[in-house]
């Protein structure tokens, strides 16, 4: 068994409570001492994970010299926070620890997938990306859930595998890093779009056209990044897609329902918390004008969240597009 720190206490307090079901030493670190007081009083993470047991053999701390001597250092921040507690993490974490990160996102300004920032604020360490359909309100309570595990280094993404593999967890091992990432970060906003749908009340149809018109737009990005094409069609590419699109544990659909029903879009996240789909629209827009990226359902979701544009309007302006070849980059390789 090996000693396990989690950082974060969202997504973080399910995979620490799934940790100690394995066996393993957990300890949970939080920036925030009151959300540590209500787990401890509580005997859960009331707020976000309510019913889900948090053991008192998990130890609960803000003091980031408590990871000394762990094994595995599981990143679950918010994007923007991860730069930040990685390098306040890193005089405490050893050289030779694991790190895991589940943060779903890109730096902004940047563009950075969270796994470079991690690269440079925990030099040599050997890092592992860990994505898919896993709302953490069910790995919380052990409903089966199946994730992937990315890395260069194979035997890396092997050992997380072997920790935290459960009758309940099952994970995958993947060496495309970009692919992975990007699945798990651009997923966000096209959940967002999503949840605009629901809220204008537009149907089925609709829904399932932004997914997969989505995914096709998220692997037009990630290609141009050196992903893997397939990766999109995975548990890290239109599985974390279908959940976060469909299901009201999604902070992303949420926030997009409450849009789509004329809440301004600042508004409808402050409303419902972290919403990491409304910073990553900004970051996915930019990066995609950078690259030269076609993403239409990017760009109207940036211009209805950052610009005032109508979700009417939005909608419209999808619908009124160009003609296009459905497989239109393979035709024109293939010509």
């Amino acid at each position: 068994m090996a000693k396990i720190a989690v950082l974060g206490c969202g997504f973080g307090t399910a995979l620490a409570v799934l940790a100690d079901k394995n066996g393993h030493e957990v300890v949970l670190w939080s920036k925030f001492s009151q959300e540590l007081e209500e787990i401890r009083r509580d005997g859960e993470q009331k707020r976000l994970l309510p019913g889900i047991k948090v053991e008192k053999s998990i130890l609960l701390t803000n003091d980031l010299a408590d990871l000394a001597q762990c094994e595995l250092c599981i990143v679950a921040v918010p994007s923007f926070a991860v730069r930040e507690t990685a390098r306040a993490a890193a005089q405490y974490l050893a050289s030779d620890a694991l790190i895991v990160n589940v943060s779903k996102g890109l730096e902004d300004g940047s563009f950075k997938r969270l796994s470079q920032v991690l690269e440079e604020e925990l030099p040599g360490r050997r890092i592992v990306v860990l994505s898919g359909p896993s709302h953490a309100e069910e790995v919380g309570r052990s409903v089966p859930t199946t994730v992937t595990v990315a890395s260069v280094r194979r035997d890396a993404a092997e050992e997380v595998q072997e920790m935290l593999m459960s009758p309940s967890f099952r994970l995958y091992v993947n060496d495309d890093v970009v692919g992975v990432e990007l699945g798990g970060a651009l997923k966000n906003v096209i959940a967002l779009a999503a949840g605009v749908s629901d809220g204008l009340k537009l149907g089925d149809n609709t829904k399932a056209a932004l997914m997969t018109r989505g995914i096709t737009e998220i692997a037009r990005l990630g290609i141009a990044m050196g992903a893997k094409n397939e990766t999109f069609a995975g548990l890290s590419g239109i599985g974390d897609l279908i959940v976060t699109c469909t299901s009201m544990h999604s902070r992303n659909r949420r926030a997009g329902i409450l849009i789509g029903q004329g809440v301004p879009a600042a508004e409808a996240v402050a409303q419902i918390g972290t919403v990491e789909g409304y910073h990553c629209a900004k970051t996915a827009f930019e990066l995609s004008q950078k690259l030269g990226v076609e993403m239409p359902i990017v760009q109207q979701a940036y211009q209805v969240l950052y610009e005032g544009k109508t979700a009417a309007c939005a909608l419209h302006d999808l619908m009124e597009r160009p003609k296009r070849h459905e497989s239109e980059v393979i035709w024109l390789l293939s010509r």
